[in-house]
């Protein structure tokens, strides 16, 4: 991974990412800050502020980039579920292939308390540059499966007993009237193509955010948030909820 800026280092050192290499630029003022976090980097490397920006992604890096080793990819069958203290759903990101938007989704459901999600195939990097900047951190601590295939959830989601539910402008149920307590997937496809007619198919229940007649559809780190911040009010003592068991 490669990760620019102070507070995403920062993040990454707090959430025990192995950091492999990092770059700082000369100019970089604050060394009690950098002093503080060098016992968790195996190299630094001091370089020109001209050469340092050409190895940035961002205009305004603040002096310092890293590169680090990715978190644990799992795969279905040794993916931990909703553990002890998270909601009780696993979120399926499907062909959102905007990585901005991808990480904002991440930064959101880790706020919600999701613990579990998974990506599916045609998705946006997860761990790239601008996914990580806008996951805020999130993307280094919540379960993370990428190349997921519907079909292999849709017999997981099965195998554990879990409702498959799906955000949908043709869905027919208020994301309000929905019994949140309930273990399930919950499922946001992109914005530009939402879930194919096959895919919904296969879905236990179809939800809706209803809107302004004028209104098209939301972004969709914002509908995220909406329902799973339903979903959190609803489990108001969500840290007490079991783990379900595999």
């Amino acid at each position: 991974m490669f990760i620019e800026g102070r507070r995403l280092v920062d993040e990454a050192v707090r959430s025990k990412i192995r950091i492999i290499e990092c770059f700082v630029s000369e100019d970089l003022r604050d060394t009690k800050w950098l002093q503080s976090i060098a016992p968790r980097l195996i190299r630094i490397s001091e370089l020109p502020e001209k050469i340092f920006r050409s190895l940035a992604d961002t205009a305004s890096s603040q002096g310092i980039v890293a590169i680090a080793e990715r978190p644990k990819n799992y795969s279905l069958p040794d993916l931990p579920l909703i553990v002890e203290g998270s909601l009780p759903l696993v979120l399926f990101l499907n062909e959102l292939n905007n990585p901005s938007n991808l990480g904002a989704v991440m930064r959101t459901a880790e706020a919600a308390g999701v613990s579990t999600i998974l990506v599916s195939k045609d998705s946006a990097d997860v761990f790239g540059p601008k996914a990580l900047r806008a996951a805020m951190g999130a993307a280094f601590r919540v379960h993370i499966a990428v190349d997921v295939d519907l079909d292999d959830v849709v017999r997981w989601a099965a195998n554990h007993k879990l409702l498959i539910t799906a955000a949908d402008i043709g869905g027919n149920i208020p994301y309000t009237d929905v019994d949140w307590s309930t273990p399930r997937i919950l499922i946001f496809g992109s914005e530009a193509h939402g879930l194919s007619e096959q895919h919904l198919k296969r879905i236990d229940e179809k939800v809706v955010i209803p809107m302004s007649d004028d209104v098209e559809s939301l972004n969709v780190a914002v509908s995220v948030g909406i329902v799973l911040f339903e979903a959190r009010r609803q489990n108001a003592n969500y840290a007490t909820l079991s783990k379900i068991k595999a």
